[in-house]
Formats: C-alpha cells, structure tokens, sequence
C-alpha cells in the first residue's frame, strides 16, 4: 500500500545543508500497522508528512497503491489520506459532528450522509453520539478529543492513516485505554497505517512491524519480537534494553 524509495530531505542552514531524511526506503503492506519509532530529530515525522505532501520531498519516490504521490494534486492527495497529530486541531467553533464531517463537507456530502457518518464513527470508537455529537471540543476531556481527532481522519473511509504521536499528550491512564481502542477499531477496520512515536513500548504494543530511526536513517525495520530479539546494531539494542526495564 505503501512505498518509499530511496526518500531524502534536505535543508539549507547557516552551516549549510542538513540532511533530515536520508535515502529512505521501505514497504508498508495493506493493512499493517508500522511504527516509525526513534528520538525527537531523527527524521521520522519528516519522514511521515512526505507520505502527504505537506513536506516535499528533495529526492526519492512515495507510492500509494502503486500510484506515484508527486503526480497528484496535493489537496486531492491529502483529502484521501487520513492524518491525525498530537494537537488534534479540532474546530472550537464546530461540534463534535460537524469537525467530524469537515472532509465529507468539501467533497460535497449531504448533511444527512454526514451526521449518520459521524454518528457510525462514534460508536466505534465508544463516544455515545446522543452524548457526544452536540458537544463542542472545549467540553471533551483530553482522550475524548483524541478520538474525535482519530475519527474525523476515518470519516471518508481512506485507506491510509497517518498518526503523528497522537497519544503522547495524554496522561497514563487515558493513553493505554484510547490504544486499546484504536487496536480494536484497526481489527475491525484494517486501515494501513503509518504511526510516529518515540515511546518503544507503545511501538511494541501496537506495531506489526517497527521502523527505527537514528539522525536521519532507517537503521532497522522488522516486527517488534524480531526488533527485541535481534536488534541492528548498539542503538537499537539500547531501545530494546529500554523496553526490558
């Protein structure tokens, strides 16, 4: 579903040209969850936001389904793409269904088509509609927001998700209970998933295979027990020893 070849990013700095992303390459199949795990700066949120554009790429290729992403218009590209972020970013001035039905809203969904979307959206992902599609975000607790952000990234059925740390600001409790969720509601619907994280446990936990990045590079990319097992290399046999303690 997904594939990145060779994909390189470089800035122009006052030292002179950094290399953020660095002749990346990997297979992502239909329906895998892949973690892209490693520590703030090494290249792995970069990396995701090539996959949709809000970042171009300096080289290399991304392909969706096969289809080459810089032959596509961007808008389009991102409208079918579902892209959740830490911040969530939902509409204060919009309830909880109308931010669900943003998307559905510009590609010119009835409003009764959007309603009953979000209200089918909800209920996967525990939020009562009767209780929760009339709320505002400013009367929804940290998880509930996440949700919401998680579900109005779902609500034009794209067959990819990108999720950029989307659980880190939440406190303990709430963050296991919304991962346990997402992993029911990716058993049911088997989106392929993209999924940037710093937290080894979390990319154990919810990964079918993890990319590690160090300072720019894909330095392994196997599943978790393989990654835990038979590390490549010094810096990733430090992450594995994280996930032991």
């Amino acid at each position: 579903m997904i594939r990145l070849e060779s994909l390189t990013k470089t800035y122009a700095s006052p030292q002179g040209m950094v290399t953020a992303v660095d002749r990346v390459s990997l297979e992502v199949r239909e329906g895998e969850t892949c973690v892209l795990l490693g520590p703030s700066g090494c290249g792995k949120t970069t990396t995701l936001r090539m996959i949709n554009r809000l970042v171009a790429p300096t080289s290399g290729k991304v392909f969706l389904a096969g289809r080459d992403t810089e032959a596509a218009d961007p808008v389009e590209l991102r409208r079918g793409i579902g892209y959740v972020i830490q911040q969530i970013g939902l509409f204060p001035n919009m309830t909880v269904a109308e931010n669900i039905g943003v998307v559905p809203r510009l590609l010119g969904w009835p409003e009764t088509r959007r309603r009953e979307r979000a209200e089918e959206l909800l209920t996967l992902l525990a939020l009562p509609p009767a209780q929760f599609a009339s709320r505002y975000p400013n009367e929804l607790s940290g998880g509930q927001a996440q949700r919401v952000g998680v579900a109005r990234a779902l609500a034009v059925d794209p067959p990819v998700l990108l999720m950029d740390e989307p659980f880190a600001a939440l406190d303990p409790v709430n963050r296991e209970t919304i991962q346990d969720e997402f992993q029911r509601m990716q058993r049911k619907l088997r989106k392929t998933i993209l999924f940037v994280s710093h937290d080894i446990d979390e990319a154990v936990k919810m990964a079918d295979r993890i990319a590690i990045f160090h300072s720019g590079r894909l330095v392994q990319f196997a599943a978790p027990d393989e990654m835990l097992t038979h590390p490549a290399g010094a810096f990733v046999a430090g992450l594995s020893a994280a996930t032991a303690r």
